[in-house]
């Protein structure tokens, strides 16, 4: 959409309020709201926030960024008012000179996405998301209470979600944005919204979406949405299930050749399965991530079977053949989780990584790390992070990390409150 696109639909659609959002270093949203006679200078010139109060972003340039709208990111916000309709933009972050600010995570990932057109491919992502909705208390509070008892793939009336999932997916679609499935899941008061394959940058874009989408849907209903790696203890986790397809020429690299992976296919799976621990602070990066991935996708190898491998092989037969990878949360930022995951497929098909120590037995494999504090370590001694994450965005994830843990050890059940409301 151009420019002048935009302008025109805020016109013709009675918007009275624009939101300029975009995700902080960890995968946050924020946004700032302007009035519609402001945002062309907006998208020619940018608007200017304090970057010292974004997480990640205090090494900016005298303490300033710049966010320009990105028009393709346009959509109504379905449930703000319709008359008088507020409207949102994501943005990209720049520094006063205009320059693309380094630790913008959105950059990152189109930056990895174009690495990988360099060499010939197209990438294609889609998710699996899982959430809990929680009951809230007198005063508006969320609980640990879920909503209903349901079980996976149950209907009415034990699956009491039903009409929240329904109107979620029914707000998406106003927002250009189609899920593929909604599912009740295993634990009680759990859902499922599955997404159709996507270009990155798209796919992280809908996924910030869609959480958006889900907590505010929600608080209609009366119900908190959750996120949490492990918000219920004995109860099934939320994972984020990440489904990388790679294309050479309109091929499919994983579909099946005369009944095998092809040699582009398993090394791009070999980069992946080598790359895994190292940035597994990343995809899994709150301390109950790790209660979560403890005896479930916690091991380093692949299968196409239901089992504990990180990654999986599901439909290779099909025209949907990809790899899965399973061992992710929903509170990773998308762009960087995407990008890091990219970037270890492109080095194993440039390096033609054997998958054979990866075809192994659950039980036979390596585990991914079993606690934040070893995944910081593994990350911090990695080359591959240091060369793909820029600047200082390793040393603020590290920073982060030792924060959050020294919280959890000194009083984990007011951080897992706390983190309700964030998650």
């Amino acid at each position: 959409m151009l420019a002048n696109e935009v302008l025109s639909f805020i016109e013709d659609n009675d918007v009275k309020f624009i939101r300029l959002a975009f995700t902080d270093l960890f995968g946050q949203l924020r946004n700032i709201a302007i009035l519609p006679d402001q945002l062309a200078a907006a998208m020619e010139s940018g608007v200017a926030i304090d970057a010292t109060a974004v997480p990640g972003c205090a090494a900016a340039p005298g303490g300033t960024l710049l966010l320009r709208p990105d028009p393709d990111t346009l959509c109504i916000l379905p449930w703000r008012p319709q008359s008088g309709r507020v409207c949102r933009l994501l943005c990209n972050l720049l520094t006063p000179q205009g320059d693309p600010f380094p630790m913008d995570s959105r950059a990152l990932l189109r930056t990895a996405a174009r690495h990988a057109r360099e060499a010939g491919l197209e990438v294609r992502i889609g998710t699996d998301c899982e959430f809990y909705l929680l009951d809230l208390d007198d005063h508006g509070r969320p609980t640990l209470e879920p909503h209903d008892r349901g079980g996976y793939m149950d209907v009415a009336p034990m699956d009491r979600c039903e009409d929240i999932r329904r109107d979620i997916v029914l707000t998406l679609e106003q927002m250009n944005i189609r899920p593929e499935s909604s599912h009740h899941e295993r634990g009680p008061g759990q859902n499922e919204v599955d997404f159709h394959r996507a270009e990155p940058v798209t796919a992280a874009d809908h996924y910030v979406a869609f959480l958006h989408a889900v907590r505010s849907v929600s608080q209609r209903y009366g119900v908190h949405a959750t996120f949490l790696p492990r918000p219920l203890a004995g109860e099934e986790g939320n994972g984020l299930h990440v489904k990388l397809a790679f294309y050479q020429d309109g091929r499919n690299l994983f579909r099946l050749e005369n009944g095998c992976l092809g040699p582009m296919a398993q090394s791009a799976m070999a980069g992946v399965l080598r790359r895994l621990a190292d940035i597994t602070l990343f995809l899994n990066p709150l301390p109950d991530s790790y209660d979560r991935l403890a005896g479930t996708f916690d091991r380093v190898c692949w299968s196409m079977e239901r089992d504990r491998s990180a990654l999986r092989i599901p439909l290779p037969q099909s025209r949907f053949a990809r790899m899965q990878l399973s061992s992710p949360d929903p509170t990773m930022n998308p762009y960087l989780g995407f990008a890091l995951l990219i970037e270890a497929a492109l080095e194993g098909m440039a390096d033609g990584a054997s998958l054979e120590p990866y075809s192994v037995p659950p039980d036979k494999a390596e585990r991914l790390p079993a606690s934040m504090e070893e995944a910081l370590d593994l990350a911090a001694g990695s080359a591959f992070v240091r060369r793909i994450l820029p600047g200082d965005a390793p040393a603020c994830f590290f920073a982060r990390a030792r924060s959050l843990m020294e919280r959890h050890r000194s009083d984990a059940s007011a951080l897992t409150l706390a983190q309700l409301l964030r998650y």
